[in-house]
């Protein structure tokens, strides 16, 4: 049977091991559990008989149990060691979650909120994090990793079918965890590699920086591009426009967006949120956005007319 990725088979084995001897155990001891306690029960033995020790079956019972024990521990161990030893030929891909959006940054610069892999190359995700915990979950690679900040973890993989896979977030982050999904989206390699280059092979024009920064921060999650309302105000046709907004004093005052307005919104978002929009659900990027990097947005924001 084919795998979806070369973890499969070690995981699953790991799980139907210890599985199996959990409902044997599960079965036997609820089995007899019910037999002495009919077959003991003071109806039928008023007087408590003598107890003698019996060395033999507490030495089964202790001998027994431990090596099951170790067992479970060994086919856990063989499933497990393999995901830390990542191939030196491996594909290098860093993969930032963020509240609450995935993306995915590859060598040449090129960034995309799914994950686009060749399929039979090993894959290695470096994971980062600029805000809170979260945890890289690829159900059916049976593989999951925490992405925390500060914290250089590190995962892999082979895809071995093509197809598309779930991701999902596995660590609780905020309101809005559960809609934290995204796509390994697994492809022939030379299909890869034509959408590796799609942008320049179609003549497409590239990403400005200040959309690459937006995709990369994970702005494109919560605000939109067309208008449509999701978490936050869209960014279409946000330049130069009054917006009525919450101060930190919860008094409503008028605002007109402009570049000052644009990084108070990005520095302290929390201190003036626009009517009808919850408030602290944004996090401050003043450690994670540059100045520099602030006015490359702002520039491609005014292009959203």
């Amino acid at each position: 049977m084919n795998q979806a990725s070369n973890f499969n088979q070690g995981v699953d084995t790991a799980f139907y091991v210890i599985l199996g001897i959990s409902l044997f155990f599960l079965v036997a001891i609820t089995t007899t559990m019910i037999y002495f306690a009919i077959k003991y029960n003071k109806k039928r033995n008023p007087q408590a008989g003598d107890l003698k020790d019996n060395h033999k079956l507490e030495i089964i019972w202790t001998v027994i149990p431990t090596l099951l024990v170790l067992v479970m521990f060994y086919v856990g161990w063989e499933g497990y060691r393999p995901m830390r030893n990542i191939p030196d030929n491996a594909y290098w891909i860093k993969a930032t979650g963020r509240m609450w959006s995935w993306s995915f940054e590859y060598p040449n610069g090129k960034v995309s909120p799914e994950l686009y892999v060749p399929k039979g190359k090993p894959i290695a995700l470096k994971l980062y994090s600029p805000d809170v915990i979260h945890s890289l979950y690829i159900p059916a690679y049976r593989i999951k990793e925490d992405v925390t900040p500060g914290v250089n973890n590190k995962m892999w993989f082979i895809p071995q079918q093509i197809g598309e896979y779930d991701i999902f977030c596995a660590e609780y982050c905020g309101d809005l965890h559960s809609s934290m999904i995204s796509k390994v989206k697994v492809l022939e390699p030379e299909e890869f590699e034509k959408w590796l280059n799609s942008d320049k092979a179609s003549g497409k024009t590239e990403m400005t920086s200040g959309e690459k920064i937006l995709v990369q921060n994970g702005c494109l999650a919560c605000h939109s591009r067309d208008g449509s309302k999701i978490v936050g105000p869209s960014f279409k046709g946000l330049y130069g426009s009054t917006r009525t907004v919450f101060d930190a004093q919860n008094n409503l005052k008028e605002e007109t967006f402009d570049e000052k307005y644009f990084k108070r919104s990005v520095y302290a978002p929390n201190e003036e949120v626009v009517q009808g929009y919850p408030k602290g659900i944004m996090q401050s990027y003043k450690e994670t956005i540059s100045e520099e990097d602030l006015k490359a947005m702002f520039e491609y924001l005014k292009t959203l007319k």
